[in-house]
């Protein structure tokens, strides 16, 4: 649809967001959300109907289709409501807010869509659901039946619903009244607990924790890594590689193109939600590469490229960032860019000199001779080993790789002429953050200078576009940069730049990772019970300022902040930034106690606390420091900060002003507060390092 004829019909014409545009050229009289919509409602006490979603979402898409572009359903709207949508990226705050109000309401999950009716002065909501189809089916009422009872609702039951909605007023506050633990009580058991709480929910067969639908969930395979580290434990270890590989393999991995979807419907990883979202695979990106270092698995180096691959090819913006998601519909149908059938892949290898072979190899691997696995289609996926496939065909397994990679670059180039899954093109702080993260991860550990370079054009481009007068901005598209950045945005970024600064060292991003944590202990700290809430002091004002402490899709900001926090305060000797990364700690201490395994973010903070990182600062001519950076970093060490500052760099600011450089090169190790003499011999660092 054109912005032209979008803004004959309502006012989400005039915004960024590819999702509120998508709905603009709805006959609904759709607002954003924002003061005009908020003042028509309290001017003609019209309920507000809140519509939540973004544009990857397949059930926002049904039902946009099924009663947002249904006139007779958009009279009803039109009349009765003030209706506002919202895209629940660029205002997680919102949506954050409503989801919890959501289940108290009804008792049930949440999701998206989310629809809530609330109050046309207050904004408090008094009614919820998510998807609601056009016409009564699979137990839930028609979306235009809804619509009349609740119209006809809030004319004639004001005193009931005023009643409710002080109780959910009085719920939401008592949210925010934490009780913050004393000074002495972080321990270690929480580490511990929050692995057997993990094996109790482990699917042993396939991998990954849960099941149907199935998640990635990285924070959890990060903390199994972190603790196999830490503690020695294998079965942690194992956990996570298994999880790992049957991912790789299960058609939650675009095994043409690279990436991974959102998440699996099964417990086998076998059919996704085919949504590709850049906040999974920034982490997903920094857990192969560090699965490689702990394993030496040359699939976990595989996936590592392809899924790097994928976002530099696929998800750059010009501007130097990343977009945020593609579609899981192409042509109107879920997965349709994806799928296969054998006649197809037959046309797209029969021309091939060595088709005899690929045709078998392909059809074994992915399981086209198997029955159909998505709606009498092929969805890719490994089905047997590439080894027993090889074996199985007389091949060397080294053949059987090189024959595999030629289909599927045949293959790749097939589906590319497909008509492709609709691309959410806005760039998001917090998300890009996240591949920040992933690209500088893996870049240092596969020694990819070009990832490395990728990810520091993606922090000049927030830098440039979104970093304005001091001040983060969360969304950015066509020039564009708005809204207030949230604590994700801030804590995302902290931990991003300090992991870009082990894989390249540029001054001004150790300074704007001070500013940043300035803008956090400034506006968004909690001075009285500790942590810090989700929107700045100076946001507008919600119905709630919320404090989240447990992960969801995303790691916990809180956590992140602290964590980050934690390891820039031991960097700068700032004491500030210790303080309060260890407020956070004790504010949050009653909910990581109750439930480890739902706190991963907190517990990267609480790990450190209790065990301070190793600061390796190493100093030196140019030509000398690669080899130092080498040894510093090998192998998977979570709790290791390594900076290579060259001799040149000079006024560094706090503690690292007395980490001087002293002839061709020079190590200072540090744990927490305490460091060792210089080091100024390569083999002396080493032995210190890894033993003899």
């Amino acid at each position: 649809m054109s912005q032209q004829s979008a803004s004959a019909r309502n006012a989400l014409a005039h915004e960024t967001s590819p999702y509120l545009l998508q709905h603009a050229a709805n006959p609904v009289d759709w607002y954003p959300w924002g003061e005009a919509a908020l003042e028509k409602a309290r001017r003609e006490g019209k309920p507000i109907l809140l519509s939540i979603g973004y544009s990857a979402c397949h059930w926002c898409h049904v039902m946009a289709h099924e009663s947002f572009e249904d006139a007779a359903t958009a009279a009803i709207m039109n009349e009765h409501f003030v209706n506002i949508k919202v895209d629940r990226e660029e205002r997680p705050d919102l949506d954050r807010i409503y989801q919890i109000a959501q289940q108290m309401l009804t008792q049930r999950n949440g999701g998206w869509p989310l629809t809530m009716f609330l109050t046309h002065d207050d904004h408090l909501p008094f009614f919820g659901g998510t998807y609601f189809p056009r016409e009564p089916r699979h137990g839930l009422p028609g979306f235009g039946e809804v619509l009349q009872r609740i119209a006809e609702f809030y004319q004639s039951e004001q005193d009931s619903i005023r009643r409710q909605n002080e109780s959910l007023r009085q719920a939401l506050d008592s949210m925010a009244q934490q009780t913050a633990a004393s000074a002495d009580s972080l321990n270690p058991q929480p580490l511990t607990l929050a692995i057997e709480q993990l094996a109790q929910n482990y699917d042993q067969q396939h991998g990954g924790i849960g099941s149907a639908p199935k998640f990635p969930h990285p924070t959890h395979i990060e903390r199994l890594l972190r603790h196999n580290a830490l503690e020695g434990d294998a079965r942690a270890r194992d956990m996570a590689l298994q999880t790992l590989r049957s991912m790789a393999a299960g058609g939650i991995y675009d095994h043409l193109g690279g990436g991974f979807c959102r998440y699996s419907v099964d417990a086998e990883w076998n059919i996704p939600h085919f949504e590709k979202m850049l906040y999974d695979n920034g982490p997903l990106l920094a857990l192969y590469s560090e699965a490689w270092q702990v394993s030496g698995d040359d699939q976990f180096k595989r996936t590592a490229e392809e899924t790097a691959g994928w976002v530099l090819r696929e998800m750059r913006a010009p501007e130097g960032g990343f977009y945020s998601s593609l579609d899981a519909d192409s042509e109107g149908e879920e997965g349709r860019y994806y799928i296969w059938t054998p006649a197809s892949i037959e046309a797209a290898l029969k021309d091939d000199a060595e088709a005899e072979r690929l045709l078998p190899l392909v059809m074994r691997h992915y399981g086209l001779d198997r029955p159909a696995n998505f709606e009498g289609h092929w969805h890719l996926r490994v089905t047997r080993p590439l080894s027993e496939v090889a074996e199985e065909l007389g091949l060397d397994i080294a053949d059987a790789r090189a024959l595999l990679d030629r289909a599927r670059q045949k293959l790749f180039a097939v589906r590319e002429e497909r008509v492709r899954p609709g691309r959410d093109d806005k760039l998001l702080t917090s998300w890009n953050a996240l591949m920040i993260r992933g690209l500088a991860t893996a870049g240092r550990v596969f020694e990819r200078d070009d990832w490395i370079e990728a990810a520091a054009t993606t922090l000049d481009c927030i830098r440039e576009h979104l970093w304005v007068n001091g001040r983060l901005l969360a969304t950015y598209k066509d020039g564009h940069a708005h809204l207030n950045a949230y604590l994700d945005d801030y804590a995302f970024l902290l931990d991003a730049i300090l992991t870009l600064l082990q894989a390249r060292w540029r001054r001004a991003d150790l300074d704007f990772a001070a500013e940043l944590a300035e803008v956090l202990l400034e506006h968004y700290a909690d001075e009285q019970r500790g942590g810090f809430f989700f929107t700045a002091d100076d946001h507008e004002q919600l119905i709630q300022r919320s404090k989240p402490l447990m992960d969801d899709s995303l790691p916990n900001g809180n956590g992140i902040a602290a964590f980050a926090l934690q390891r820039l305060g031991h960097l700068l000797g700032e004491p500030r930034y210790l303080d309060a990364a260890h407020r956070t700690l004790l504010a949050a201490w009653p909910d990581i106690e109750r439930l480890p395994f739902a706190h991963n973010a907190l517990l990267l903070a609480l790990e450190e606390n209790l065990y301070p990182p190793q600061l390796i600062i190493l100093r030196g001519d140019a030509d000398q420091l690669p080899t130092w950076q080498a040894i510093a970093q090998q192998g998977y060490q979570p709790r290791r900060l390594t900076l290579t500052i060259p001799a040149a760099e000079t006024n560094l600011p706090g503690a690292l002003a007395a980490m001087q450089p002293q002839g061709p090169a020079v190590a200072y190790v540090c744990s927490g507060t305490q460091c060792s003499a210089p080091i100024d011999d390569a083999g002396m660092l080493r032995r210190q390092l890894h033993g003899a």
